[in-house]
């Protein structure tokens, strides 16, 4: 039997080994920390305090002795002791966190099998177990105290509620090991940042906002704006809970969001601020705004349109959200919440005691509502989260899971008339062609339609020096296209830009006139937000139009949604304009009824009744697979950003191990096209394979339009 100290880890750079004590007590001590948010230091602490023990048995140790400095690994199990030790002191699904710390969370079915495996053969563990107690006693507790909802894993718990706290346990440990791992690597103490004087930040938002306004150009509704802000600042005087931001386009809801949450956070004791949105365009548009209030330093900018960790060929270091304010897309906010992966859960223990704002809200896929409606609930009932519903088209989620929200703005309806600010006119019976030809006999307009087909259709048949946008051209493109548009726009010029819907969600811009194919009632207005943002006209004007030769969206919920919007909107005094609340919210309520809890995310939330985390995890999906992101270097750029963009390409397709900062490299150069068509230009030479799922673009790619839709 050895005789040598145990050890966790290899020597790091100065040739000094990790202790396994040392790791332990290292971990367990930031997992306390990070677990005291919610009221359960303990758990989090013992939880990590165990997780490595299978570490001590000989076999491990000897093979670590072995392997050290070759690159090579372990490969022998070294979880199931503390799974032992966390089973006999905390309820049974609580030593998954233990079990999955490496390999990811698996079902309770999976973790009951082994729980009675480990019952009935005890000595496979005993040997590490007592190896590691004689350095660390305390791994021998005699119980830890949890709430009674917790404490029976049979009882009539809300079970989703212990999925969500087996899912924040598991992130206080994964990111204690991590940091606590990466410190011994680097020689250096485990860093945390203190949580940020939250009172602090919000007046120096304050005095930027208002040397902001200063330096713009007087609108009419700058007073509606003012008034919006006044009343978000003081409904953040309330408690934790669920509130509801409900503005029309242009009311200023991005800062006043901004201002609700961190007024809010320091009343509540709160931490953070996370701010989700739907699109990253929206995520570098209100960066770049809350950067230059608040600073670089307590902004991060955390969002991925791929996620390379789940193509195995390296693990990603995970940004663990220790910042106090965080923008992020609501892709990566959700996936993360309902994944069962170690990198993406980490960061999922800063949710605690954190404001959440959901902007763009309606933009949620109908589909997952039920898990995510819950998941917010429960974060708000149990972890000390606020969260803030922020759009100008708000839903009826109460419809679905009959939660009350509390309202920032009591009656939002003599704001939609004070900001009326667009007329709508209807075409009927029309082409794509027809509505570009009306289009371009204005100087300044925008068309949006519903497909990047049609927009590429449209753009062919706009005057020459039209603008494009969608999701067909890189992110940077996008990003360098839309201040392009702002430009010109200012500058009074001529700008004729069709887009798809990614316009519509948080996109800053101005136009006179309005172009929109026929979509759902909250995307026209979301669209008509475009128009006449800044209230310069009297009326602006938005023509609502239904080609017959438009594209369709292969979705059910969104071809329900057409269907019960025909009933409610359009010409006629029986029918209503988008942005008529009433019959928003009936719209609303109805497509919510006819769709059924089975299609609005209902078996998801039984799978997490269940505690089958790798089931949850694999239905749980914001994007479809049917898209393929595709990175592009454009020949056009400076050439030390291509540079530092073909290094992280050939990082990845190398296998090299690349940091969050490395993915935001290439991020500027991500396009997404269908999958299928992904296929085949990897078949036609027109793609090359980076890793499993991100793709090398070599083939044509147009200086406006991005990668162009093969013919028909």
């Amino acid at each position: 039997m050895r005789d040598e100290p145990l050890y966790a880890h290899s020597p790091n750079g100065a040739g000094r080994w990790h202790l396994l004590g040392d790791h332990l007590r290292g971990s367990a001590e930031l997992a306390a920390r990070f677990g005291a948010v919610f009221g359960m230091a303990a758990a989090a602490e013992y939880l990590a305090l165990v997780h490595d023990v299978g570490k001590g048995g000989c076999a491990w140790q000897d093979r670590l002795v072995e392997v050290a400095g070759t690159g090579g690994t372990v490969g022998l199990d070294h979880k199931r002791a503390g799974v032992r030790l966390a089973a006999q002191c905390l309820p049974g699904p609580l030593a998954g966190v233990v079990e999955g710390h490496h390999g990811g969370l698996r079902s309770w079915g999976e973790m009951r099998a082994l729980l009675r495996e480990l019952r009935a053969r005890p000595g496979a563990v005993e040997e590490a177990i007592r190896r590691v107690a004689a350095e660390v006693p305390e791994i021998e507790s005699a119980g830890i105290a949890v709430p009674r909802w917790l404490s029976d894993p049979d009882s009539d718990s809300d079970f989703a509620d212990v999925d969500l706290m087996v899912r924040m346990l598991f992130s206080c440990v994964i990111d204690a090991d991590r940091l606590d791992t990466r410190a011994h690597h680097l020689g250096r103490v485990p860093y945390v940042r203190p949580d940020a004087d939250m009172a602090a930040l919000g007046e120096r938002f304050e005095e930027a906002r208002k040397a902001m306004l200063a330096g713009r150009e007087p609108s009419r509704i700058d007073g509606i704006r003012t008034g919006i802000y006044e009343q978000a600042v003081a409904a953040a005087d309330g408690e934790p809970g669920i509130y509801r931001l409900h503005v029309p386009t242009g009311g200023g809801k991005t800062l006043a969001a901004a201002a609700f949450g961190l007024r809010h956070a320091a009343r509540n004791g709160q931490r953070r601020i996370i701010v989700a949105v739907p699109f990253i365009s929206i995520t570098e548009q209100n960066a770049s705004v809350y950067r230059k209030m608040l600073g670089e330093r307590d902004v991060l900018e955390h969002h991925s349109s791929v996620d390379l960790e789940r193509a195995g060929w390296a693990r990603l270091a995970a940004e663990n959200w220790d910042a106090p304010f965080v923008i992020t897309t609501t892709v990566q906010l959700f996936e993360s919440l309902f994944s069962r992966s170690p990198s993406r859960m980490r960061k999922l223990h800063r949710l605690a005691g954190a404001v959440i704002v959901l902007d763009e809200v309606q933009a949620l896929p109908d589909r997952l509502l039920v898990p995510i409606l819950s998941a917010l609930r429960g974060l708000t009932e149990r972890f000390g989260t606020t969260v803030l519903l922020s759009s100008a088209t708000q839903p009826e989620f109460s419809s679905i899971d009959g939660t009350g929200h509390r309202h920032v703005i009591p009656d939002p309806a003599p704001l939609f008339s004070a900001l009326e600010r667009v007329r709508y006119e209807w075409r009927e019976d029309t082409t794509l062609a027809a509505m570009a030809s009306e289009a371009s006999r204005h100087e300044q307009v925008l068309m949006v339609v519903s497909t990047t087909r049609d927009a590429n259709t449209v753009h062919q048949q706009l005057p020459s020096g039209a603008l494009h946008l969608s999701t067909r051209m890189t992110s940077g493109h996008r990003r360098e296209t839309i201040e392009e548009i702002r430009t010109l726009l200012a500058a009074k010029q001529c700008v004729r830009v069709v887009s798809t819907s990614l316009i519509e969600a948080g996109v800053d811009l101005d136009f006179p006139i309005v172009f929109r194919a026929w979509a759902p009632p909250e995307n026209l207005q979301q669209a008509a937000g475009r128009c006449n943002r800044e209230g310069h006209l009297h009326r602006g004007t938005v023509i609502i139009f239904k080609a017959h030769d438009s594209g369709r969206i292969p979705d059910p919920s969104y071809m329900l949604s057409l269907g019960i919007a025909a009933n409610r909107f359009g010409d006629g005094p029986d029918k209503a304009d988008p942005d008529n609340l009433t019959a928003l919210a009936h719209y609303s309520r109805t497509r919510y009824r006819l769709q059924g809890l089975a299609n609005l995310g209902n078996p998801i939330e039984a799978l997490r009744r269940e505690l089958d985390f790798p089931a949850v995890a694999e239905q749980f999906v914001m994007i479809g697979e049917s898209t393929a992101s595709v990175v592009h270097v454009r020949p056009d750029l400076k050439p030390e950003d291509q540079a530092a963009a073909r290094a992280a390409i050939d990082m990845f397709r190398a296998g090299q191990p690349c940091g969050p900062e490395t993915q935001r490299v290439l991020q500027p150069h991500i396009a997404g096209i269908p999958r299928a068509e992904a296929d085949a230009a990897l078949a036609a030479g027109h793609a090359k394979l980076i890793v499993d799922d991100l793709l090398e673009w070599v083939g044509p790619y147009h200086p406006q339009r991005g990668i162009e839709p093969p013919s028909r």
